[in-house]
């Protein structure tokens, strides 16, 4: 008699063992950014530009929440706040030298974030004014989503 208690007791815990085990949530994979290569874009266009190549990080409002944000080992600045930071004034030079690479950041220029002049060299096929008129419309569109 005790022995079939004993067995049934066993069983019952052994249930409730398996059971606990098949509930619990699979193992899910920290979130990655795929890196895929940069595609063109209308030169002249800042918000274009913008919209293809730096919103999957910092948003399409330029607030750093983009949906590859979570997998960045360090989140993407909040671009809307650049001026304030700055005493009130928009950093356009120093914005400008972080897309060119002669600026560090936390991020720019890491495997998380590229830095965006030699990329659009290559896209530019070497055309140096293409280069900067796309820096520049950069600047000019990052500046208008500053915060007021």
């Amino acid at each position: 008699m005790h022995v079939t208690k004993f067995i049934t007791l066993a069983v019952i815990l052994v249930l409730i063992s398996v059971f606990a085990v098949g509930q619990q949530a699979p193992a899910q994979n920290p979130p990655s950014v795929k890196h895929v290569p940069i595609t063109h874009t209308p030169s002249n266009s800042g918000k274009e530009m913008f919209n293809s190549y730096c919103a999957v990080c910092h948003g399409k409002d330029g607030k750093g929440n983009g949906p590859a944000a979570s997998a960045m080992k360090t989140p993407p600045t909040d671009l809307t706040l650049l001026a304030q930071k700055d005493g009130g004034k928009y950093p356009a030079a120093h914005v400008s030298a972080v897309m060119k690479g002669q600026a560090s950041t936390p991020s720019h220029g890491s495997q998380d974030m590229p830095v965006w002049g030699p990329l659009f060299s290559s896209i530019s096929q070497g055309h140096e004014s293409q280069v900067q008129q796309r820096i520049s419309n950069m600047v000019n569109y990052v500046e208008s989503l500053q915060a007021k």
